[in-house]
């Protein structure tokens, strides 16, 4: 937790208590998000929507840890996935020890990111758009 300033898959309490407890006391809070597996795929990481609440209230209030927002992957043919990860992002600040913080609404890919920005999102990883689609082929 010393040698960077952002994780995006934060989805546990104890994952975000060991980055608080292993960031350095003379450094910034770290910036999280929280990962939700925003329509419930087998093949995702992420907590469940009905528990980011709850999660929500406890990560912002860890010292050295600033909960910026949600990171969401829905299935590729699922657009509408977006707007219940906007509801959820917008619902959920009330539970925010530091709403002023809630900030990163980040979903969207490539392939998708027009959709993403329309239903609000702050923050689009578009690796495949500026490296090319990734070869595991090569895997060994």
């Amino acid at each position: 937790a010393e040698k960077f300033d952002w994780v995006h898959g934060v989805d546990r309490l104890i994952i975000a208590e060991r980055l608080s407890n292993q960031r350095g006391d003379d450094q910034s809070a770290l910036n999280i998000c929280l990962q939700v597996n925003i329509d419930g795929q087998d093949s995702k990481d992420g907590c469940a929507p009905e528990d980011v609440a709850e999660l929500v209230a406890q990560i912002s209030q860890l010292p050295k840890i600033k909960l910026r927002g949600l990171m969401v992957i829905p299935a590729p043919d699922n657009t509408a996935a977006f707007a219940d990860a906007k509801a959820l992002f917008d619902a959920v600040k009330d539970q925010h020890a530091h709403p002023q913080d809630w900030d990163t609404l980040s979903m969207g890919m490539s392939s998708d990111l027009e959709a993403a920005i329309a239903a609000g999102s702050t923050m689009v990883r578009v690796g495949t758009a500026l490296f090319g689609a990734r070869d595991y082929s090569q895997k060994g």
